[in-house]
């Protein structure tokens, strides 16, 4: 598809979305989790660090039996972050400086404490039986077939009372939708309309690979060798996932988000292992607007895997699709440990590489001062899901914790005689104070580069181009700009365009003509004359 030069960009082109889990943002209630009001005391934050648009973790009100990711009502704010009111004044308060705000929607599954779900188990008659996934006994007994949960249980749970299993791809108390019932399809779009009529950005929709099952509940086929990107537990989620169906759901909810002025942005967790599942997605330019990129997240911080990734995703995005590029979430981990280990000088490589790709990029929170991962002793574990610590899915408190705003025994995050929800640990990133008062840290590096490429790439998709170089690099040309990347352990001459250097990870101000040796594990920016 070819955007029309007369209809403007949308504002998520060239745009830095930062990702914000509200319960180690500020507390601002002190009872040691961050909550709505804590987000709006720090905005100023965000405004000075240049970002677009942030996206919140769950905010609706929930047993909190997955921090919100199972969901008891979809119209709602969890008490224990706010309420509407609260979440109205961030929208608005966001929006006086230039932010967008996107929330978490969980369309594949509800909590069990959802009405729907209490009357779905109140008889096979109920009115909401079929807004959920059912299935009678396998002949002889037993759950209808192989399919596991994300803990690597059975994803079926018998229901005595009505004589059938439940489905939950997640834990046991995440009962899945049935998103055959037109129903459900009617309700998700009066829950869009909703959060859209109160100016709510948009929102990133969790799981979207995953809204329909097989219609048959056939077994899952066998996987070869684990791969987080194409199943666990030694099955391919073929059947309870990425159904051709799910496709549907997004051409309806794009025209409803691109129904509104300015337009709304759906932005996908598409957890998919090939750059061609992942186009698919886009569609013809009438699905989700961007769609996550795992196989990039899941790559070996080296020249010659990025390299494969990026050109392999802007080969099989459809023509004007932006695409995305992130390094951590809240699932994964923080690329400061999982990519770099910590090492300062890949931290701001890092950085550099995310912010100079073309489309949008995301950070999470802490990335901009190269927060560390939280060793997470089992007694202050707080995620059921990964509890055990599981190799194959490590606990995902380490990626969760407060985020240090200061020295202070409460880290500026809650009152210092407050035990947070989490413990801080001991990072040697410090705190955003001791960063901003240090021009040459990592919180600044990261500021120049979203202000770079704002004003060099934002607001539309820059041209992607990768020049010859060296092996252990990466050179490329994104609009105007030439990166050159040492991802080596070794000095490299690495030549590029004469002239100065706009930032550079090893000096974060401009440093004068470039040098075409490149110390290992460094990057520059230059521009083409």
């Amino acid at each position: 598809m070819t955007p029309d030069a007369a209809v403007p960009n949308p504002w998520w082109h060239g745009a830095v979305l930062y990702q914000l889990y509200v319960r180690s943002w500020r507390d601002s209630g002190g009872d040691g989790y961050g909550d709505l009001p804590g987000i709006i005391e720090r905005l100023d934050h965000l405004s000075w660090l240049g970002v677009d648009g942030v996206w919140l973790s769950p905010t609706m009100p929930s047993p909190d039996a997955d921090w919100g990711y199972d969901v008891s009502d979809y119209t709602g704010v969890h008490p224990e972050l706010g309420d509407l009111d609260d979440l109205d004044a961030l929208i608005e308060e966001a929006g006086r400086r230039g932010i967008r705000v996107l929330l978490d929607l969980v369309p594949n599954h509800t909590s069990a404490a959802h009405p729907w779900f209490v009357d779905a188990l109140s008889g096979r008659d109920a009115a909401h039986r079929e807004y959920y996934v059912w299935a009678d006994p396998a002949p002889g007994g037993g759950p209808p077939n192989n399919w596991k949960d994300a803990t690597g249980a059975p994803a079926w749970e018998f229901h005595a009372v009505t004589g059938q299993y439940y489905l939950h791809n997640f834990l046991i108390g995440q009962p899945d939708l049935n998103w055959w019932n037109p129903a459900v399809h009617r309700e998700f779009e009066d829950i869009l309309r909703f959060w859209f009529d109160r100016g709510v950005g948009g929102f990133r929709i969790d799981v979207a690979h995953g809204l329909y099952k097989d219609a048959e509940l056939r077994d899952n086929p066998p996987l070869e060798r684990e791969n987080p990107l194409e199943g666990r537990f030694g099955l391919r989620p073929v059947y309870s996932a990425n159904r051709p169906e799910t496709h549907q759901v997004f051409r309806d909810w794009r025209s409803l988000a691109d129904g509104y002025s300015p337009a709304r942005l759906l932005l996908g967790e598409t957890w998919v292992g090939d750059a061609g599942r992942l186009a698919s997605f886009y569609g013809a330019g009438d699905e989700l607007h961007l769609a996550f990129n795992f196989p990039f997240v899941f790559a070996e911080f080296g020249a010659e895997a990025l390299v494969g990734v990026v050109a392999t995703t802007l080969g099989a995005l459809p023509a004007g699709a932006c695409p995305v590029w992130t390094a951590s979430n809240h699932d994964v981990g923080r690329f400061p440990t999982r990519w770099c280990g910590g090492d300062p000088r890949k931290i701001r490589l890092a950085l550099l590489l995310l912010t100079t790709l073309p489309g949008t990029v995301v950070l999470y929170y802490g990335d901009e001062i190269g927060m560390a991962e939280v060793d997470v002793p089992p007694e202050l574990r707080r995620d059921v899901m990964t509890m055990e610590g599981a190799e194959s899915h490590p606990n995902r408190d380490r990626a969760r914790t407060p985020l240090r705003w200061d020295s202070s025994p409460g880290g500026g995050f809650t009152a210092d005689d407050v035990t947070p929800w989490l413990p801080f640990g001991a990072d040697p990133a410090g705190s955003v104070e001791q960063q901003r008062a240090d021009e040459d840290s990592v919180l600044w590096l990261c500021r120049r580069l979203i202000a770079l490429r704002k004003s060099e790439l934002g607001g539309r998709v820059a041209r992607y181009q990768r020049l010859d170089s060296p092996p252990g690099t990466w050179v490329y040309q994104t609009g105007a700009l030439v990166v050159a990347a040492n991802l080596s352990d070794d000095p490299v001459v690495v030549p590029g365009p004469a002239g100065p250097v706009l930032l550079a990870t090893a000096d974060s101000p401009a440093v004068g003509d470039a040098d075409p040796l490149l110390a290992p594990w460094s990057g520059r920016i230059t521009r083409q004359p």
